[in-house]
């Protein structure tokens, strides 16, 4: 019982990343229906800035907030440069420029910083918790990963409900046609997107790294998992997209767990398909005429 317990609430912490870089990708499909595939290496190279921010000024929250704020104009700047050229034009377009820009960001890492692994400093400690004498299997560090990605969620979705650009935001989502007609710069709204996938997913890298390490490649399998997260939460939905991380997380912590840490990316797989051949559209995933 305690291992399942461990397991559970590992599961949690990592589901937690996952639901963010889920939630990244469900903001830009909402508004552009382009799959960005270089979510994870641009949340890789913010947390290169944040080492190299935390090591020039000796503050973890100085790097912190400098990554999230690179992510938000790296985000913008993405979508002003590369994606607005290609919107609108073909599907394929989209994908082969996002997949350009992640081996050109990945390159670059790897130019500027070198291909080492590099630790990265966690904000609170890694020492595990426990109840008694029984281990649970987390840090502190873990419940801040988890509380951050809520809490950002819960910032988003309060933003989207109570705020006029989030109300654009949705109109643009819905039909970025009439939110025109209706004098949406839709322009500005999708670069703004954009702009907070950036954050979203910087905040991942910054949550996952003292885990994994950071090397240029460090986010590629975040990304992935992060994808089938959106996958079975249905990829226009924000709360799906959260939930759908947190549920992966935990059952490929149980797979790693029960049957072997190297079976985990398989379990990822054959969970991806179960959802595609039986809810391609998600398990929380709404129906197609919505309401703004």
């Amino acid at each position: 019982m305690l291992e399942f317990l461990q397991f559970t609430l590992s599961g949690i912490s990592f589901g937690a990343v996952y639901a963010a870089v889920a939630l990244s990708l469900v903001l830009i499909w909402r508004g552009t229906r382009i799959l960005n595939f270089a979510q994870g290496a641009m949340a890789m190279f913010t947390t290169y800035i944040a080492l190299e921010v935390i090591r020039g000024t000796g503050s973890y929250w100085a790097g912190f907030a400098v990554a999230l704020a690179a992510g938000l104009v790296f985000g913008a700047l993405a979508e002003v440069t590369v994606i607005r050229p290609v919107e609108g034009k073909p599907p394929l377009n989209a994908v082969i420029v996002t997949i350009g820009l992640l081996v050109l960001v990945e390159g670059l890492a790897g130019i500027i910083y070198g291909g080492q692994y590099r630790s990265f400093p966690a904000a609170f400690t890694v020492t595990g918790l426990r109840a008694g004498r029984s281990p649970l299997g987390i840090s502190w560090f873990d419940v801040f990963t988890v509380l951050a990605v809520l809490a950002a969620a819960a910032a988003l979705a309060a933003g989207f409900r109570y705020t006029t650009a989030g109300l654009r935001l949705r109109a643009t989502a819905f039909d970025a046609r009439i939110a025109r007609l209706l004098g949406v710069r839709v322009g500005r709204v999708l670069t703004l997107g954009w702009a907070l996938a950036g954050l979203l997913g910087a905040l991942a890298g910054l949550l996952i790294s003292p885990s994994t390490f950071l090397y240029p490649n460090s986010m590629d399998s975040i990304f992935v998992f992060g994808f089938t997260a959106a996958v079975i939460g249905g990829l226009d939905s924000p709360a799906g997209a959260v939930a759908g991380g947190l549920i992966l997380g935990v059952l490929l912590s149980y797979a790693g767990g029960y049957l072997g840490s190297e079976l985990t990316p398989l379990a990822g797989l054959v969970i991806l398909a179960l959802v595609l051949t039986f809810r391609p559209d998600g398990l929380f995933a709404g129906v197609r005429l919505r309401r703004v």
